[in-house]
C-alpha cells in the first residue's frame, strides 16, 4: 500500500456548484475505471488523482490510499464550524462495470451531452454523486462556507466488485481517517419518483440486501462422450441450477418495505398489499423492478462452466449464483438454496456480505426532506430499501450509520433503474444541477 499527497495548487475556478458540476461529471465519466472483479481493469487511480487535485486546488489535503497497484482511493477532510460535534461521511466510488461501446449510442467514456442528458458509464452508477460532491464542496471551500460539523469525503475503489480493494481495505488498514463519524450518505438513494402534479417521493435508502455471491459445485464421474453415464455432473448441476432459477422465494416484509407501501400507499390514496404483487408492483411505474426485488431473497444463476472437449464427458460442473437476502433472512434463505439445490451440489461462497437497515428518523432525515423541499415544494422523502449492496455494509463496522442520498430529481419517463449496469447510461443535465443545490442545502443543515 503506498499514500501519498498531492501538493496544493493555486487559483480556484470561478462559478457555482451548479455550473460547473456537469463539467465535472463528463470528466469523470471520461477516465475508464472499468473493474473486471480482479486486477486486468484500468484501476481507479487516474480517478483518484484527478479528484486529488480538484480538492487540493481550494485548499484541502486530500490523501491518496492505494491498496493494490492501479487500485487507489482519495480521501480527505472538511474542518466543520464546531468540530466537537460527530462527523459526515459522503462516500461515493469512482469504479464503474465494464460496457461495450458497440452497444451504445454514444461512445460509453466519452461524456457526450444529448437530449439533455450526460451519457457514459457511471453516469448514474455513480460518477453523478462523485461531481455533485466535488462540485459542491469546490464552492464551499472557495466561499469559505464550512459545513455545520466536519465532513470526511472518501472517493473509492473496487465498490462494483465487493469493496475489498476500496471502503474494505479503508476500513481495516486505516479506521483513523473516519474518528468521530456516526452518520454517511451514499448511493442509491435520493431520486424521484412522480407520483402526480401534485406529488414527487423521492426514495432514501435506509436498507439493502446482504449477499451471498456463490460458487456451486457438482462432481461426477468422467467418461467417454459416446457412452451412457448415468453420473454426469452438468446433468446434476444443470437440473439444480434449473430448480433454483425458476425458484419463487416466500415474500417478506421488512420494516423499511413496508414503511415504504404504507408511505407509497398515502400518497395514492390506496392500500397496497404486499401479497398481491402484480397489483402493488403495476402501481410503481418505472421503480417496480427495483422494489419488487425488495420483497424476497433471490437467486439469479449467472455463470456455468464445464468441461474442455466435445466428446469427454467432464468430471466437475460449475455455476455462480448471485444471492441476495433481506435483512434478518440470511439463516433462512441460506436454508432454502440448500434444500432446492440438493445433497449433490456444494455451494461455497466467492464473497458474502451483511444486509443493513437503520430507522428513518433523527436530525439527518429531516435536513434531507429540507433540502429537497426547498428545490422541490412537491418533494416528499421516504424510506426504501436497496436489492443490491453498497459500500456502506464496510462502513457500517465502524458504528456508522448509514443512508443512500444522491439526490436527483429525474423525468417521469426515464428508466431510472434501467441505467444501473445498463446500456445507454445516462443522467439529466437538469438533474446533477439539482443534485448540486441539494446537496449544498444538505450540508448548511446537517
Amino acid at each position: 500500500m503506498s499514500e501519498s499527497k498531492p501538493a496544493r495548487s493555486g487559483g480556484a475556478g470561478a462559478g457555482s456548484a451548479e455550473s460547473e458540476v456537469v463539467d465535472l461529471c463528463r470528466d469523470l465519466i471520461r477516465i475508464d475505471t472499468s473493474n473486471y472483479g480482479d486486477h486486468s481493469g484500468p484501476g481507479e487511480r487516474a480517478a483518484a488523482e484527478y479528484v486529488a487535485e480538484k480538492l487540493a486546488e481550494v485548499g484541502l489535503e486530500p490523501q491518496i490510499f492505494e491498496s493494490h497497484k492501479g487500485r487507489a482511493s482519495t480521501v480527505a477532510r472538511i474542518e466543520g464550524e464546531d468540530p466537537s460535534r460527530p462527523a459526515l461521511l459522503i462516500h461515493g466510488h469512482t469504479d464503474v462495470v465494464p460496457a461495450n461501446a458497440d452497444d451504445w449510442t454514444h461512445h460509453p467514456f466519452s461524456g457526450e451531452i444529448a437530449d439533455g442528458c450526460v451519457w457514459g458509464r457511471g453516469a448514474v452508477d455513480m460518477k453523478d454523486m462523485d461531481a455533485m460532491t466535488l462540485a459542491v464542496v469546490r464552492d464551499r471551500m472557495r466561499s469559505g462556507r464550512k459545513p455545520p460539523r466536519d465532513v470526511v469525503l472518501a472517493f473509492l475503489a473496487d465498490e462494483e466488485a465487493g469493496g475489498t480493494y476500496g471502503a474494505r481495505h479503508l476500513v481495516d488498514k486505516h479506521p483513523g481517517l473516519f474518528e468521530g463519524v456516526t452518520e454517511a450518505i451514499g448511493e442509491v438513494g435520493g431520486f424521484s419518483f412522480t407520483v402526480n402534479e401534485n406529488l414527487r417521493l423521492y426514495l432514501i435508502e435506509t436498507a439493502e440486501k446482504g449477499m451471498h455471491w456463490m460458487r456451486l459445485t457438482v462432481d461426477g464421474t468422467a467418461g467417454h462422450g459416446s457412452m451412457t453415464n448415468t453420473d454426469n455432473a452438468i446433468t446434476e448441476l444443470c437440473e439444480a441450477v434449473a430448480r433454483l432459477g425458476r425458484h419463487e422465494f416466500p415474500v417478506r416484509v421488512t420494516k423499511t418495505v413496508r414503511s415504504f407501501l404504507d408511505e407509497l400507499s398515502d400518497a395514492l390514496g390506496t392500500p397496497l398489499d404486499p401479497e398481491d404483487m402484480e397489483t402493488t408492483l403495476a402501481k410503481l411505474g418505472g421503480i417496480a423492478r427495483m422494489i419488487g426485488t425488495t420483497l424476497r431473497n433471490s437467486a439469479a444463476p449467472t455463470m456455468l462452466g464445464a468441461g474442455y472437449k466435445v466428446n469427454v464427458i467432464p468430471g466437475q460442473a460449475t455455476a455462480h449464483v448471485d444471492g441476495r437476502y433481506l435483512p434478518g433472512y440470511e439463516e433462512e434463505f441460506l436454508a432454502d438454496l440448500d434444500r432446492i439445490l440438493g445433497p449433490r451440489v456444494r455451494r461455497e461462497d466467492v464473497h458474502a456480505d451483511k444486509a443493513l437497515e437503520t430507522s428513518f428518523d433523527g436530525d439527518l432525515v429531516e435536513a434531507m426532506q429540507s433540502a429537497l423541499k426547498a428545490e422541490d415544494p412537491i418533494a416528499r422523502a421516504v424510506p426504501y430499501m436497496l436489492s443490491g449492496g453498497t459500500d456502506a455494509k464496510s462502513f457500517a463496522d465502524l458504528g456508522i450509520r448509514c443512508f443512500g442520498f444522491a439526490p436527483l430529481k429525474l423525468p417521469p419517463e426515464l428508466d431510472f433503474a434501467g441505467m444501473f449496469h445498463g446500456v445507454d447510461e445516462r443522467v439529466p443535465v437538469d438533474g446533477l444541477k439539482f443534485g448540486a443545490r441539494v446537496l449544498d442545502r444538505f450540508l448548511d443543515e446537517c
